[in-house]
């Protein structure tokens, strides 16, 4: 299904002060990348020509222009193979100067989690993901719902103060 919500670069280009993403499945949909990790492709990290991404330069930009992105990921464990992959390539996310924290989810029991991953822009904005059951998007929902954005700021908020930051979660 299309979706007809703005895209993530026209959202976060709007953003003034903040941009969290909270990712709570244990794998997407894949992708050539993984598949190539998959398949024992390493990135060479010292070619950043090689891996840097439009992506990655959105987020550079908007780091630049004072928004702090903050990204956790909600993870059972032992990890999935797709789990330690991202975890593999999130070197690409600091990079580009968002901050990631890992929670493993059984420390994430009395915490009351959304049932969708989402991004949250300027405390103000959510955009929701609706994925299929074998982790294609199907589509993305904006709302400004103040219960919806609530629960879902206060949810990332408690993640991000249990998780553990990036250089510190091993998979």
């Amino acid at each position: 299904m299309p979706s007809s919500a703005p895209s993530f670069a026209e959202l976060l280009g709007q953003c003034e002060r903040s941009a969290v993403h909270l990712e709570l499945r244990d794998s997407y949909a894949p992708t050539g990348r993984f598949e190539a990790w998959r398949r024992g492709e390493r990135v060479d990290w010292e070619d950043r020509v090689s891996w840097w991404h439009p992506y990655d330069q959105l987020i550079a930009d908007s780091v630049a222009r004072g928004v702090v992105i903050r990204r956790a990921r909600v993870v059972s464990e032992p990890v999935t193979e797709y789990i330690r992959w991202e975890h593999y390539v999130t070197r690409a996310n600091i990079t580009a100067g968002e901050q990631v924290r890992w929670l493993p989810r059984r420390r994430a029991t009395d915490i009351a989690l959304p049932g969708n991953d989402f991004w949250l822009f300027d405390d103000r904005l959510l955009r929701v993901h609706h994925f299929s059951g074998d982790g294609e998007v199907v589509e993305d929902e904006i709302t400004r719902d103040p219960a919806t954005v609530k629960l879902c700021s206060t949810a990332f908020e408690a993640v991000w103060e249990r998780a553990v930051p990036h250089q510190l979660f091993h998979v």
